[in-house]
């Protein structure tokens, strides 16, 4: 194992990781600062106790992604010091925008939130949860811009062997980083809807303070299914700008192999382990892939064999987690809708079965988002920068494997230990419930 494999290794455990607990918080801020809205509206202390159990959900969550974010950075420097040269100029300013600006503000505010209660006034208050909602969102949004410069690069001039900005505003505007921004932002709400959903049925089956969690498990509810639906109509947005602008990521995407126009849409299909091409095809709906990468039914859609075998994502994982995350959506949009139409009918206790399946759903929106950023990393490879710098031209050349080893190895120990203090300290205060 050479360095830039094991460097490649650490930054996905440590993404992958990181971003378990992130999407949680983006949208479960949102909904506990509903909740106190309604508490300040009304002065019904039901509201209260919603904004008090989920909130504190909220906080040990927070905690966690703020530690294993820190990382990142510095590894960044590290393992990819050539990359770090590279873009430098260019994603200076919106990371410094992220933390000068919305971690600065999340963090301040979620003190002002955490430690408050009963110092400042009840608007004061709830404003301050809304102030950290909005934060942590924003704070999504300057790093997925920079992640968009990466998969589409705008705005810029190569000088002295690096990029360089000549346009701010243009990696603003940047569409690649605002679908991502959108795309990832909706699948966060979607975890929140259903932990929200999930944690909710536990207690209804257990008839814990069932007015209490009806009202939680309806807010969930709404929640998800709105952020499931914008999820997939983002996602056809994504997948029309892979088509546009990354052709072979969209290629083996589909597992499609021959550039053809009006192409087909092919229901069963499996790449081949042995080589090029495909060991099932069959069943194919004509026009359809056209119509879904370029809403066209005439369009061309690019295969893998218009792209030299090294400029090729890997075909086999990048085609599972795809299927995967698409079959997952609809799975969402489906549950989501079956529990707000139980919910408003107010027949949740007649199906205990379907609220047993909730709780052991919680668990798929993360492996959800988790093949969605398989799917957008692991198909922009062989480039770190899009076209411009192979990932790698990107490895820090003087450091030894066995120095990233070692620290891999560090960084695993390290996330499994913070990992299981989460999980242990979410499932106690969530078992606990309102008290």
């Amino acid at each position: 194992m050479d360095t830039l494999f094991l460097s490649r290794l650490q930054f996905a455990v440590t993404a992958m990781f990181h971003f378990l607990f992130v999407p949680l918080t983006l949208g479960l801020g949102w909904l506990t600062a509903w909740f106190e809205t309604r508490y300040v509206l009304s002065g019904d202390e039901r509201w209260l106790a919603l904004t008090r159990f989920w909130g504190k959900l909220f906080l040990i969550n927070f905690a966690l992604g703020v530690v294993t974010g820190i990382t990142m950075e510095f590894q960044i420097g590290m393992n990819w010091a050539a990359y770090s040269r590279y873009v430098g100029d260019i994603f200076g300013a919106p990371l410094a925008i992220e933390a000068m600006a919305a971690f600065f503000l999340e963090s301040t505010f979620i003190a002002v939130w955490a430690f408050g209660w009963e110092r400042v006034s009840r608007k004061a208050h709830a404003a301050a949860m809304w102030i950290v909602a909005f934060a942590t969102n924003m704070s999504a949004l300057w790093i997925l811009l920079a992640n968009g410069w990466m998969q589409h690069p705008v705005g810029y001039v190569l000088r002295n062997g690096r990029a360089e900005m000549t346009d701010f505003g243009a990696l603003l505007a940047n569409p690649y980083g605002w679908i991502e921004f959108f795309h990832t932002v909706f699948a966060g709400w979607v975890i929140a809807g259903f932990f929200v959903m999930g944690v909710s049925a536990w207690h209804l089956l257990r008839r814990n303070q069932e007015e209490l969690f009806k009202k939680s498990f309806g807010a969930g509810a709404v929640f998800a299914l709105a952020s499931s639906l914008l999820v997939a109509a983002v996602g056809d947005m994504s997948a029309v700008n892979a088509a546009k602008n990354q052709p072979a990521k969209f290629a083996a995407m589909e597992s499609v192999w021959e550039t053809r126009a009006a192409a087909p849409y092919t229901l069963l299909a499996f790449p081949s382990l042995k080589g090029e091409g495909n060991a099932v095809e069959a069943l194919k709906v004509p026009y359809a892939l056209s119509l879904m990468a370029f809403h066209s039914p005439s369009a061309e859609v690019k295969g893998l064999y218009d792209f030299l075998p090294q400029d090729r994502p890997p075909v086999l994982p990048v085609f599972l987690s795809f299927r995967g995350m698409v079959a997952l959506g609809a799975l969402f949009i489906l549950l989501s809708a079956a529990g707000t139409w139980l919910w408003r009918k107010d027949q949740l206790g007649k199906y205990p079965w379907f609220l047993k399946l909730l709780v052991f759903v919680i668990p798929l929106p993360y492996v959800a988002i988790q093949l969605g950023w398989i799917v957008t990393e692991m198909g922009r490879q062989p480039w770190v920068v899009y076209g411009l710098m192979r990932t790698a031209e990107g490895v820090s050349s003087t450091v030894p494997p066995s120095h990233v080893m070692l620290s891999l190895a560090g960084f695993v120990f390290f996330y499994s230990v913070l990992g299981a203090v989460d999980l242990w300290l979410l499932a106690k205060y969530a078992r606990k419930g309102m008290v």
